[in-house]
């Protein structure tokens, strides 16, 4: 199936910010020299008095955003997810969350959106890291439905929140009615034979193999698991109660991300049942762009569709 596809997430972040702001004035950016990268320049243009450059010292970037959202701002910091959340971690530890700022912090180019530049550029550690802390929500959007819904939702979002974008245009998934909540996932399809939970910018390439996998009479169910905490236990459960298999889709690393955390809640529902994550593994990550990245690690409608008969296979194998 095709899917028009639209801008990149970082465009629709950046365009749906600003129009939040010209409407409210106490909306304040932050930046650690990132306003060419995360899309920001009108908004730097046209309301000048609510951004703030700090340059390449992202521990600065988030000492500053918790102390203006300390006074009342409602404050979105920008900047690179590998360095946000690494350089900076201590400092959304402390600053942010244990303090209960209510920061938006907002981490661009993650996964391996960088592509070429390599591991010292990929974000594949920033979920792990900030699911293991207290206090803050993490979203990921799939689309641009699900990007600027973030935004309007984030701007009086009472607790910290991460905020995960990519670079690349991608394909419009949602139904434009559809509901957004931060922390209810969105079933995109239905099915019974194979259920793919999906976050961020892999939502498409799990869709595409579900409509893929009807070529061999099998029926999948895609959820677009794009708030990442809380996670929406009661969609996962109800999806590998209903289903044959479950496969989870991730632009993350195997360890801390998406798949463990919905492993840890099967498990402890005494649910079993043929289950893979796709990710990257942990390991010195290939070099490529973005898709061939993802194609080399089955990230693709290919590769999650071969995954899905492999696991259809044991369970039938397991009847027999």
């Amino acid at each position: 199936m095709k899917f028009e596809t639209g801008e990149p997430n970082l465009y629709v972040f950046a365009q749906t910010l600003l129009e939040c702001a010209r409407k409210d004035r106490d909306i304040i950016v932050v930046t650690s020299d990132s306003r060419g990268s995360g899309k920001l320049t009108p908004f730097g243009e046209e309301v000048p008095e609510q951004i703030v450059e700090v340059g390449i010292a992202e521990q600065n970037l988030v000492g500053i955003a918790a102390g203006l959202a300390a006074c009342g701002k409602k404050v979105f910091a920008v900047s690179p997810a590998s360095f946000l959340t690494a350089r900076a971690l201590e400092h959304i530890k402390n600053d942010v969350c244990y303090s209960n700022h209510p920061v938006k912090l907002v981490g661009i180019s993650a996964g391996v959106s960088y592509g070429a530049l390599g591991a010292t550029h990929h974000s594949l550690h920033d979920v792990a890291a900030l699911r293991a802390m207290d206090n803050i929500d993490i979203v990921v959007p799939a689309d641009n439905f699900e990007a600027r819904a973030c935004v309007r939702a984030a701007v009086n979002h009472a607790k910290p929140l991460y905020i995960r974008f990519g670079k690349r245009p991608l394909p419009h998934i949602n139904d434009q009615t559809a509901q957004y909540v931060i922390g209810k996932a969105t079933i995109l399809k239905d099915g019974q034979d194979v259920a793919f939970i999906a976050t961020g910018e892999t939502v498409h390439q799990a869709l595409d193999a579900a409509y893929a996998l009807e070529s061999d009479g099998l029926t999948a169910r895609v959820l677009s698991m794009h708030t990442l905490a809380p996670l929406d236990e009661k969609a996962i459960l109800a999806s590998a109660r209903r289903c044959r298999v479950l496969i989870t889709v991730e632009e993350h690393s195997v360890a801390g991300g998406l798949g463990e955390a919905v492993a840890a809640l099967l498990l402890q529902n005494s649910i079993i049942l043929p289950f893979a994550i796709v990710a990257i593994p942990n390991n010195y990550t290939t070099t490529g762009s973005q898709l061939e990245i993802f194609n080399h690690y089955g990230i693709s409608a290919v590769g999650l569709k071969k995954t899905a008969q492999t696991l259809i296979k044991q369970v039938q194998r397991n009847v027999t």
